[in-house]
């Protein structure tokens, strides 16, 4: 039938950063739950959630049917987008307080990002164009679910390994700022705002890890819930970041104390 015809053609025309759009419908949904329009965020979550679906349907699919085409997309810095795009649903998932669902989103891009990382990095080129940062996305994308679960949970071990996570993203951007063609600033096809984007997600998994790690005392929150849980759960000005890749200030560092590390 025709129209079969067209929609495999659709389904098999999708690229390697098709994750890309997951990222954007759950930074909208962020957003949204920002200017306190919960149930269109909800909805703008539900097709969000549906799309990633999709996506790793698409990914099992192509792994198991055309291994070769798998592996040449698997090789583009774009495939790091599914990484990115499991830990921005795995966030906003956190913020309703699903935790347990988000924590499997974790462990899933936990699986993911080392191999699709390790393969992208060695297929980089001398000169690449903004998607080489994406490596950097990838990881602090991990950083910020990381410490956002730590902070919901309080489990110290996850706020460590996000904070490893959050200077192994840095590391990437330098090197990634390396192989970077500065010529796309001027004639690249528009991905090279990513080198800002990353430098946006960067701060926020700072911030995020300051959270992570604040040591102030249980007070009730409004709702009944502790004041520390309901701040994990309800995001704050930080996490515009999300929404508009723009960077959070974090004023001060975190010795973790509320994990019972404290400060000298």
């Amino acid at each position: 039938m025709p129209g079969i015809s067209e929609l495999r053609a659709w389904w098999a025309g999708w690229p390697p950063a098709a994750g890309a759009a997951v990222m954007a419908t759950g930074i909208v949904s962020m957003g949204l739950h920002l200017s306190g329009d919960e149930t269109l965020s909800r909805v703008v979550l539900v097709l969000a959630a549906i799309a990633w679906v999709a996506l790793a349907a698409d990914f099992v699919m192509r792994l198991a049917t055309d291994r070769p085409r798998w592996l040449a997309d698997a090789a583009t810095p774009g495939a790091l987008t599914a990484v990115a795009a499991t830990t921005v649903l795995g966030t906003r998932l956190s913020v309703l307080g699903w935790e347990t669902l988000a924590a499997a989103l974790l462990a899933l891009s936990a699986l993911l990002w080392p191999g699709l990382l390790v393969f992208v990095m060695r297929h980089w080129a001398r000169r690449m164009p903004g998607s080489v940062f994406l490596g950097c996305v990838a990881t602090q994308g991990l950083a910020v679910l990381g410490a956002t679960l730590a902070a919901a949970v309080e489990t110290a071990w996850l706020a460590h390994t996000a904070m490893v996570l959050f200077w192994l993203g840095l590391v990437l951007y330098g090197l990634a700022l390396v192989r970077f063609d500065l010529r796309q600033v001027l004639e690249g096809a528009g991905d090279h705002w990513i080198a800002g984007g990353a430098l946006a997600i960067s701060a926020l998994a700072g911030a995020r890890l300051i959270a992570a790690g604040d040591g102030r005392p249980h007070r009730p929150a409004p709702d009944g819930r502790s004041e520390r849980t309901s701040r994990s759960r309800h995001p704050t000005a930080d996490d515009l970041a999300y929404m508009r890749a723009i960077a959070p200030h974090a004023s001060r560092p975190s010795p973790f104390p509320r994990f019972g590390h404290h400060a000298a």
